[in-house]
């Protein structure tokens, strides 16, 4: 099997390429590389996979459309899983043209591009966001997520809509993925914990929002990896008991389907630090500040149905994923 893989020089994206590899598939990365943070970063993860065989890589653009159609035209791409996008709550309130370009023009292209190769499953990042002013807990995907609270949000909500039509006009089978606070080695730089560390290791207080009553539901990238693979293996089906009068949000009469995949157990921000104190073996000089625009206080993923559905169930409590994420940017650092 072929996969094509966006976003392969990001986190997650590495990640699951490794994973696909291992495991005997052929991987097409795709990257823009862009400077949203260090390419640096990007440029090492992706220099581990360029030297495994079985994988080549594309530096594109999603937003290029002529570059996009010629890839998938091009190419024998059996699935897709698409994970690039402009990321980051926070800075879609100052680059908001940059959310548009990736995430709509970028994902109708991918869109396209699986139309026009009968691809067999799309596997595409939603995001937690799209919950935004809900406020009941745990958050369901078969309950409705219309109120976001950033662009950034909207756009991944857009994204869900848009796979809904291709797959009831197309009959392409898509799956969309609402990503909760992943973590681990090989991080994104401007996220909490990668943040957090930084600093702690620098002697610079760290920011924390809303005071420190953040609750998030933490979870590790290779719990992540591993549900994004059990989904991939299944393509989505319509759903026989889908009923018009009463639209369960996360399935359709097409062949769609939405999950949450997260650990499933919140964890208390302030807490949260006070294991990275631990596992770096220095304290933190907390600099406590208001909740920030865009922010919800609290994520918690509910994961029953990608469990009844799959067999995922996360396995790496956050003690140990923040233990591991510090092995790995010690010796990435050199710290």
């Amino acid at each position: 099997m072929t996969v094509l893989v966006t976003g392969a020089a990001g986190f997650i994206g590495y990640h699951l390429a490794e994973r696909l590899l291992d495991r005997g598939e052929q991987v097409i990365g795709l990257d823009n590389l862009n400077d949203y943070y260090e390419v640096a970063l990007k440029e090492a993860r992706l220099a581990r996979l360029v030297e495994r065989p079985g994988f080549t890589f594309h530096r594109l653009d999603l937003a290029d459309r002529s570059g996009m159609e010629t890839l998938f035209r091009d190419q024998p791409i059996d699935r897709v899983v698409n994970l690039a996008a402009q990321a980051g709550v926070r800075y879609s309130l100052t680059h908001p043209h940059a959310y548009a370009d990736s995430n709509l023009t970028g994902f109708l292209h991918i869109l396209e591009g699986c139309r026009s190769r009968a691809v067999s499953h799309l596997v595409y990042a939603s995001s937690s966001s799209v919950y935004g002013a809900n406020t009941r807990m745990p958050f369901r995907a078969e309950e409705p997520a219309d109120h976001p609270l950033a662009l950034y949000g909207a756009t991944k909500k857009a994204n869900e809509v848009m796979a809904h039509a291709y797959s009831h006009l197309y009959g392409i089978p898509t799956t969309g993925l609402r990503f909760f606070t992943v973590y681990g080695p090989w991080g994104r730089p401007d996220m909490a914990l990668f943040s957090f560390t930084r600093a702690i290791l620098a002697g610079e207080p760290i920011p924390v929002f809303n005071y420190g009553h953040h609750k998030r539901d933490f979870t590790y990238v290779d719990d992540v990896v591993e549900g994004v693979i059990r989904v991939l293996d299944r393509p989505a089906r319509p759903d026989p008991r889908f009923d018009a009068a009463q639209p369960d949000p996360s399935a359709s009469t097409a062949p769609y389907r939405i999950y949450n995949i997260g650990n499933g157990q919140p964890v208390d921000l302030i807490a949260y630090i006070r294991t990275l104190e631990a596992a770096l073996g220095r304290p933190a000089r907390l600099d406590l500040q208001p909740m920030q625009p865009g922010d919800v206080p609290d994520t918690w993923a509910d994961c029953t149905p990608l469990e009844r559905d799959t067999g995922y169930r996360p396995s790496t409590p956050v003690t140990e994923g923040i233990a591991r994420f510090v092995t790995w940017y010690r010796a990435y650092y050199g710290v």
